[in-house]
């Protein structure tokens, strides 16, 4: 294998702990249609494939109709606007772990499922406009993870093999995006999903902090 020259990170569960924003965000669509709410802990498993799906999982089986979809995901995505700053953080020693791979030269970059809209802003909110070259985050063009499209995009604008690019993530979905474009599955196992699901898609790697990373 090439030695890596870049790193590729996940959003949602990789470098921030928004789980309690979404929640809150999809609870007050779905209360507002006169729907029970969600426990917080199944978001674990909803999120991950984008907000059509989002709102797909968390509506009762009754109502996931394209048109009752449709209004949902409008619902949440316009609560996720005013709220997505009140509980989301970046999980501790993430900060450091970016500063520290910038430091030593290596590319840094983002490509999520969450809506491009969200992404570029939020990414930008918590860590600032110089650490990432590239922030990439769900575009109707351009198939969602785990399809390998944005992975070869990126490769494309950095001029490097996705074979020198290690993929860091939280869920299988992740992993299957790094296999699936050639690049390295680095899974994290502070996230949403947990070490089985990331083990059962195949990480090349576990690592518990941040920090180990960069050593």
């Amino acid at each position: 294998m090439p030695p890596i020259q870049a790193y590729l990170f996940d959003l949602d569960g990789t470098l921030i702990d928004s789980l309690a924003d979404i929640a809150k965000s999809v609870n007050r669509m779905l209360e507002a249609r006169g729907h029970p709410r969600r426990e917080l802990e199944l978001f674990r498993k909803m999120v991950g494939d984008g907000m059509d799906k989002l709102v797909e999982r968390a509506l009762p089986n009754h109502s996931r109709d394209a048109e009752t979809i449709k209004a949902g995901v409008a619902e949440y995505r316009s609560n996720y606007e005013s709220q997505w700053q009140e509980s989301t953080r970046p999980y501790e020693g993430v900060i450091e772990l970016l500063q520290c791979l910038k430091n030593r030269g290596l590319k840094l970059g983002v490509i999520s499922n969450k809506a491009h809209r969200f992404t570029v802003p939020m990414t930008e909110y918590f860590f600032g406009k110089s650490l990432f070259d590239v922030i990439l985050g769900a575009r109707p063009e351009i198939p969602n993870k785990p399809a390998p499209n944005a992975a070869h995009e990126v490769a494309a604008i950095w001029g490097i093999s996705t074979s020198s690019i290690a993929y860091v993530g939280d869920s299988g979905i992740d992993m299957d995006f790094a296999r699936n474009s050639g690049m390295r599955a680095i899974g994290v196992c502070w996230g949403f999903r947990g070490e089985k699901e990331l083990r059962d898609h195949g990480a090349d790697l576990l690592i518990t902090h941040p920090s180990e990373l960069t050593t």
